[in-house]
């Protein structure tokens, strides 16, 4: 068989950039934890040698990380100045963690991957799974960190008014369970919105629950109290609302979530399940948003969900058809799409 040199090349080209993807991959996480993107985005145009001294930080190794920077696209450089700078819409990715689409926590996340992969070589072997809390304590603040500005950015303004009262009723006063909290970025999001309401934030790994209480005290927030237990344990009931932040995928037993769910539900209660954007094809979710959360979907939430009873393993991408047909397999009425973002389709669910 002949091999082709121009798509060998193209093909060799696509490799080559992903090398430099995988490689920055921690420069980014160095960026933002040493305050190199802020910094740069709100000096303006600004040289190595005052990023360094602003920044207090070493600044060879600061030349050399603008560069890869630069060279990512990740900044720009002003080869007359020999000076460094970003763009509004790359400070809104890199350099501003208040906005919507800020993704550094992305990469915390992606460091675990690394960490984890002996595991994941024998889950591939033995087709055991490995649970959420064996995974390297980079994955839990990288969780946090990136699906929290879209919460912040979505949830309050579009996600919850596009529900059918459910603004109402938590303006009011209503009785609210976020299942799957973790370290309750969502929680606590509601319930600085909706102070009448009372807030019950529920999770299976402890040491999220553990750091969701110190979020929710940094916070001074007073409606909102957290319990350890699965999608199908907890004993409390009469909500008002219940939610479903990019969880329900994960579980092993999403049907026996809903049933649960449906049970500790209000007669006219309702859930929001917050799940990731996917078509309802493979085909049609051969693209980038795709093939990031396939990545993330072999590697955290099949497992996450193969470690426990059931072990269904929806995968990130089941789909909005599939997620429709699993929450009514757990006895809801009625499921239809809400909202949908890039990255994640909301499911308005009554029983």
């Amino acid at each position: 068989m002949s091999i082709d040199e121009n798509k060998l090349n193209a093909l060799l080209g696509q490799v080559v950039v992903e090398m430099g993807a995988a490689a920055n991959g921690p420069l980014v996480t160095i960026g933002d934890k040493l305050g190199l993107y802020k910094t740069l985005a709100e000096s303006g145009s600004i040289g190595a040698s005052e990023l360094a001294e602003k920044t207090h930080t070493a600044l060879r190794y600061v030349q050399e990380w603008l560069a890869a920077q630069a060279a990512s696209g990740y900044i720009e450089y002003d080869a007359d100045e020999h000076k460094f700078f970003m763009t509004p819409e790359q400070t809104a990715v890199f350099g501003d963690s208040s906005s919507p689409v800020f993704m550094t926590g992305a990469f915390y996340a992606i460091t675990s991957l690394y960490h984890d992969e002996p595991k994941m070589l024998d889950a591939f072997k033995t087709g055991e799974g490995i649970s959420w809390g064996e995974h390297h304590t980079c994955l839990f603040c990288g969780t946090e960190k990136f699906f929290s500005p879209s919460y912040s950015g979505n949830l309050i303004s579009s996600w919850i008014p596009a529900l059918d009262g459910v603004t109402e009723k938590l303006s009011k006063g209503a009785k609210v369970a976020d299942i799957g909290c973790g370290h309750a970025a969502s929680t606590i999001i509601m319930a600085k919105a909706f102070p009448n309401s009372h807030f019950i934030g529920i999770d299976f790994h402890q040491e999220s629950i553990d750091k969701a209480i110190v979020r929710a005290q940094e916070a001074g927030i007073s409606n909102i109290e957290f319990k350890v237990a699965t999608a199908k344990s907890y004993d409390d009931k009469g909500f008002d609302f219940m939610t479903f932040f990019d969880c329900l995928h994960d579980m092993g037993d999403p049907v026996g979530a809903c049933e649960h769910a449906k049970q500790a539900l209000k007669p006219d209660g309702s859930c929001m399940i917050v799940e990731p954007f996917a078509n309802d094809s493979i085909k049609d979710n051969l693209n980038p948003v795709g093939r990031a959360f396939y990545a993330f979907s072999t590697q955290l939430c099949l497992p996450c969900s193969m470690n426990q009873e059931v072990g269904l393993a929806l995968g990130a991408q089941a789909g909005l058809l599939r997620l429709k047909e699993t929450i009514k397999s757990g006895g809801f009425s009625y499921c239809e799409k809400a909202a949908e973002t890039p990255f994640n389709l909301i499911l308005e669910v009554k029983k």
